[in-house]
């Protein structure tokens, strides 16, 4: 009967990983272009500053956005893999069926989350070069 609560907490739980990773990769790379872009290059300078991390994770871009894409896909294949169902019971399905809401609007905010970093991070200069503004 536990093992319906236990699958939706670690689902759960990836969830939230997979929301903090795509977070990391629109810190690391989309907001410094965002911001460039607007020119706010003084900020950008502050904040690698104050946070050297970033610098490092911006090195190493590719892996952040492949590893937080693996999260995100693993996270989306538990989500919507064949055969999952909830409990019978009432009361634990009704707290399934909620965790599933929560879980996919986590989820879809993860892959938004993502996708711009990912435009921002590898798309949004070639794209600017290739139309020459």
């Amino acid at each position: 009967m536990n093992d319906g609560i236990s699958q939706t907490r670690a689902e759960s739980g990836i969830s939230w990983l997979a929301l903090l990773a795509s977070t990391g990769t629109l810190v690391c790379c989309a907001l410094p272009i965002i911001l460039v872009t607007l020119g706010l290059g003084a900020t950008v300078a502050a904040l690698t500053s104050s946070f050297p991390f970033l610098i490092t994770l911006s090195l190493y871009k590719a892996w952040v956005f492949t590893g937080s894409g693996v999260m995100l896909a693993l996270s989306g294949w538990l989500m919507y893999r064949p055969g999952r169902a909830c409990p019978t019971d009432p009361e634990l399905a009704r707290a399934c069926n909620t965790a599933q809401v929560w879980n996919q609007r986590v989820f879809w905010t993860s892959v938004t989350i993502w996708g711009i970093g990912f435009f921002a991070a590898f798309l949004a200069l070639p794209l600017r070069i290739w139309l020459g503004v």
